[in-house]
């Protein structure tokens, strides 16, 4: 194929000694392609319109039309044809005469990128012949009609994802003809879970109806003793959604010849969804200042994100963890890679890998929040990804964890996976990609740890059941919560378990033996925390449960600390202080109750409006230390969501959302939101203020796009009060 190229371009583009062409990272740029490619000189009386002319190409691209319908990508609001790989499509071609297969010869060409090059997979020429082959490119007449034929089309089950920019090319004695550009006839080709011979095949109906064309998910969040689910609309299908994530692609500048790869693609883009450096999607922020940007907890779903993305090509503010596995479900399930979002409660961030977070006590036996370096998350959230795993032995395919929020840096950039589900569970960690850190955050042990005045530290209680003790997604086609803790780990105390431990310590991860340590736990006392169900803004209690298994009788120390703390689990401030001294009588229970004022918490609250205690007991009579702590998550009101009259796709409808402020002070600056992928694009608005015990109500009418079951998903934001939601599942009538 011809190169033309300006001088301008050439200054742009330094060829280096290493390579012939420059790099191929941009789906968006192209060749041009010459209509006429001339074998030598054409002579005089050459009339190209006496041979074999195209005159129209007809593209089955509608969504009732037969390729859509087939490659169940009917749903994508865009124009153009989109197809998935290793699956057969139908186009027709209108020529000026009929076609005459003894005399004619014609062929399709599939281009993408600046540099189409056949050996890299991004110039595709497809002859027709007789028979298609499975997951081989090819083509055949299934149909000839006057002018025209009809051609099924088979595409490689391993060909690059992308848009590719569609050819026919005739061959006469002195050249060969070309049709103009059209974009019309640009063909989009995805992955394809449907075809047995893609890397991303699923084999069950419903798990691909559910992990590629489901576009509304769940976040689980609060914590392991109180979780709290909200509705996120993943809007895969929505208008240039598709093209943000081809984008995305281009910005992580993945060479076009990689872009089969599923494994290449979500290494790519567990990095270019946060925007630590490489200026990816989202920034993060963890400090509950979030000017000049969009607090985390007001987002309804990802399409604003990537479409702000897209058009200003600058990271979008603000995310945390749900928000940067929000959006990159999307990015997976837009194209075609199985996908679902996992919260980890009680998720280990560990800053060495060492399967050990250290809380460290003063001598009295309170927590040193100045030593203490490590946190546990109240949950952490990432994805995975289904795919097979050539690079790894057989066994390690299935579900592989990918993570875009930026917490340690792997390789030299802050990503992190694909790693194998299987392997971590079996603790061969020794697999790429990141999967000794995640094995951490599901696995740690939390050791208190008392500095005496000398420096030395003695290990005073070790917790090895509360991390990772609950992993959870959405079930497969309802909104309830799919307990999958033990397609990560084996059951705590088990033989297996210790089995898995043992291996992933042989394959590197550090972890210290409490052999090593002189640790005797105090065994005949067990001390137990309970929070009561607290509501933002009143007061609530907790208790403190000692039970005395022994016949002596013991006299306890006991220390309270409450703490506002970020879902992440580090503190902002410590609000209570509280210390007693309790009678343990021998082999009986008792329990002593503190009260915590909601004047002691309020001026300070976050807005997961969550809390950690810390308990700690110092039995007198042995010197030994009793150590517990918990996260309490406050309740927080929800938005009330109701539609009026019926709901018919194309007709005026009407949705009420209402809020009452249940709070013990005014909310400033309110802003609420409200979306449904397939109903209406986000709608926001601003309040000033609502009073104490007043209720908001606001009224939008829109025009439901398409029929079906839907969900409308909102969100409330204000100064002191964040993480309101309401959510509401609306049947939209056909016309």
């Amino acid at each position: 194929m011809s190169e033309t190229t300006s001088s301008n371009e050439e200054n742009k583009l330094p060829l280096n000694g290493r390579r012939a062409i420059p790099p191929n990272y941009s789906n968006d740029e192209e060749n041009e392609v010459p209509e006429m490619e001339a074998f030598g000189l054409i002579p005089r009386g050459f009339n190209p319109r006496d041979y074999l002319r195209v005159v129209d190409i007809y593209m089955f691209k509608d969504p009732h039309e037969i390729n859509k319908q087939e490659h169940h990508t009917d749903k994508y609001y865009n124009p153009k044809l989109i197809v998935r790989r290793g699956q057969a499509f139908q186009i027709q071609i209108y020529f000026n005469r009929p076609y005459k297969p003894e005399t004619d010869q014609f062929w399709l060409e599939f281009l993408m990128g600046r540099y189409p090059q056949q050996n890299k997979g991004t110039y595709i020429p497809i002859v027709v012949g007789n028979v298609l082959k499975p997951g081989q490119w090819g083509a055949k007449i299934i149909h000839r009609e006057n002018n025209s034929i009809q051609l099924s089309i088979m595409s490689s089950s391993t060909c690059i994802i992308g848009k590719f920019r569609l050819y026919v090319a005739v061959l006469t004695p002195f050249g060969i003809l070309r049709t103009r550009r059209n974009s019309a006839t640009d063909t989009y080709i995805l992955f394809n879970p449907w075809c047995q011979l893609d890397a991303v095949y699923l084999d069950d109906e419903k798990e691909r109806e559910e992990y590629v064309l489901n576009d509304v998910g769940v976040v689980f969040h609060g914590n392991v003793e109180d979780i709290k689910s909200r509705s996120w609309s993943y809007g895969q299908f929505e208008e240039n959604i598709l093209d943000a994530c081809l984008f995305l692609m281009d910005k992580a500048e993945l060479e076009l010849s990689g872009r089969g790869n599923p494994i290449k693609i979500c290494r790519v883009a567990s990095a270019v969804i946060n925007s630590r450096d490489d200026d990816g999607v989202i920034a993060g922020s963890w400090n509950n200042m979030y000017d000049n940007g969009v607090a985390p907890s007001a987002w309804t779903g990802s399409v604003d994100i990537l479409l702000e993305y897209y058009s200003s090509k600058q990271p979008v503010r603000y995310g945390q963890c749900w928000v940067f596995a929000g959006v990159f479900n999307t990015f997976l399930r837009c194209l075609g890679i199985p996908a679902r979002l996992i919260t980890n409660y009680s998720s280990a961030h560990d800053n060495n890998a060492n399967l050990r977070l250290d809380f460290f006590l003063d001598e009295e036996g309170k927590v040193d929040t100045r030593l203490t370096k490590d946190s546990v998350w109240n949950y952490h959230c990432w994805n995975e990804a289904w795919m097979t795993r050539p690079d790894l032995p057989v066994g390690f395919g299935g579900w592989q964890v990918v993570d875009g929020t930026p917490q340690e840096t792997s390789d030299g950039m802050y990503r992190c996976g694909p790693a194998s589900v299987q392997a971590i569970k079996h603790g061969h960690v020794c697999f790429q990609f990141d999967a000794p850190f995640v094995y951490a955050e599901v696995n740690s042990d939390i050791f208190y740890t008392r500095m005496e005045k000398n420096g030395t530290q003695v290990i005073e209680n070790i917790d090895t059941s509360r991390v990772g003790q609950l992993i959870v997604t959405k079930e497969v086609g309802g909104d309830g919560m799919k307990d999958i803790t033990e397609e990560y780990k084996f059951r705590e105390g088990s033989d297996e378990e210790r089995l898995a431990l043992e291996t992933a310590v042989m394959y590197g991860v550090k972890k210290q033996s409490v052999q090593d340590t002189t640790y005797q736990p105090q065994t005949d006392i067990d001390m137990d925390f309970q929070a009561q169900k607290a509501v933002l803004g009143n007061d609530f209690k907790v208790t403190i449960t000692f039970r005395n298994k022994s016949r002596n009788s013991y006299t306890a120390t006991t220390y309270l600390s409450g703490n506002i703390v970020f879902y992440t689990g580090v503190t902002k401030r410590e609000f209570k202080k509280h210390s007693f001294s309790a009678k343990l009588e021998p082999s009986s229970s008792s329990s002593f109750d503190v009260v915590i004022k909601s004047s002691e918490y309020m001026s300070d609250l976050l807005e997961q409006a969550s809390f950690h205690f810390f308990v700690t007991a110092r039995i007198n009579e042995t010197g030994k230390i009793l150590a517990v702590q918990k996260a309490v998550m406050l309740e927080i009101p929800t938005l009330r969501i109701k539609t009026k009259g019926e709901l018919v796709a194309g007709k005026e409808a009407s949705v009420i959302v209402e809020f009452t402020n249940s709070l013990k002070q005014t909310l400033e600056n309110v802003t609420l939101r409200l979306e449904g992928p397939g109903v209406l694009r986000t709608i926001k608005k601003q309040f000033g203020r609502i009073p104490m015990n007043s209720t908001l109500t606001w009224e939008v009418k829109f025009f439901p796009m398409r029929p079906g079951l839907r969900k409308l998903i909102a969100s409330l934001n204000s100064d002191a009060l964040r993480h309101v939601y309401g959510e509401l599942n609306v049947q939209i009538q056909k016309p």
